[in-house]
């Protein structure tokens, strides 16, 4: 089952996408995609609907994140051997942590404006994990139990600010901040939709890739990651409780323009940013200078 939330921004509904590929409401009997509605169980029965008998949604209706209002964006560093190989840099002993603003989150086909003064904005196509059932201390036997989907997702980054350079707004230099780096409004789309768990028979085998341009610069597959799904939520989990609709980001592979060097090319307005993963769709964004 393909789940999606349509509508104008803050106003989305949730719906499916049908046999014939249209979006079709599914509101009468989901609420919202997020939270206890993303419990493997009730998927299993919202799957047993007659999408046909859904009304359907305007086809020119845009799409919205595929979860709404997640507690947290958990991302995974350096979790590609590839892209370890490529950067020099020895394979971490455990997965690389950090967190991504969950008001970076934005549609697969929104915009991405970029900010003001931004030099050096990168991007990184990744495989996100949505939980459907939450808990602390999850083994890694039984982690695959807590996923309700997956979905396509690019984690943006503003290289200049998030490692240091007299790049930031106003000209100032910030040493380096990951937060002010990753966190810009629109750097985490989502989606196009959300397949649900039972549709993917091993994602760990899923072609991922990027284009700016039509130019390929990344191009991989899931079963390249260092740890795997059921290992990363082990490991997350025991740091901190994991919720229904969090979303978990496992990783890129190499391509992004950071690991260029001199030379990088970095987004710039009027360019398009494509991301896919085989059976999860794709994203198409246009490119805008800051506002």
């Amino acid at each position: 089952m393909r789940l999606v939330r349509f509508g104008q921004p803050g106003a989305e509904r949730p719906g499916l996408i049908d046999a014939a590929g249209r979006v079709r409401d599914l509101s009468f009997y989901l609420p919202e995609i997020s939270g206890a509605q993303l419990d493997p169980a009730l998927l299993q029965a919202v799957a047993a609907i007659d999408s046909e008998r859904l009304p359907l949604a305007p086809p020119d209706a845009r799409l919205g994140p595929c979860v709404a209002r997640p507690g947290k964006i958990v991302c995974v560093g350096l979790n590609y051997r590839s892209l370890a190989a490529t950067a020099g840099m020895p394979l971490p002993r455990e997965p690389v942590i950090f967190l991504k603003a969950t008001s970076a989150l934005c549609g697969p086909a929104d915009a991405l404006r970029l900010p003001a003064a931004a030099q050096q904005v990168d991007w990184e196509v990744e495989l996100a994990v949505v939980i459907g059932r939450g808990g602390r201390n999850i083994a890694a036997a039984q982690a695959l139990d807590h996923v309700a989907g997956y979905a396509v997702f690019n984690d943006l980054s503003e290289r200049a600010w998030q490692f240091g350079a007299s790049g930031g707004p106003n000209g100032s230099h910030n040493g380096g901040q990951w937060d002010k780096g990753k966190h810009h409004d629109g750097f985490a789309p989502l989606g196009p939709w959300l397949v649900t768990a039972d549709e993917i028979a091993d994602p760990h085998q899923l072609d991922l890739w990027l284009d700016v341009d039509g130019q390929r610069m990344q191009a991989a597959n899931t079963g390249d990651m260092l740890f795997t799904i059921p290992e990363l939520i082990a490991e997350i989990s025991r740091y901190m409780g994991l919720d229904a609709g969090d979303v978990i980001a496992t990783g890129t592979p190499p391509g992004s323009a950071f690991l260029q060097g001199p030379l990088a090319r970095y987004l710039r307005p009027g360019q398009t940013v494509r991301a896919g993963i085989a059976g999860l769709g794709a994203q198409c964004r246009a490119v805008l200078a800051g506002a």
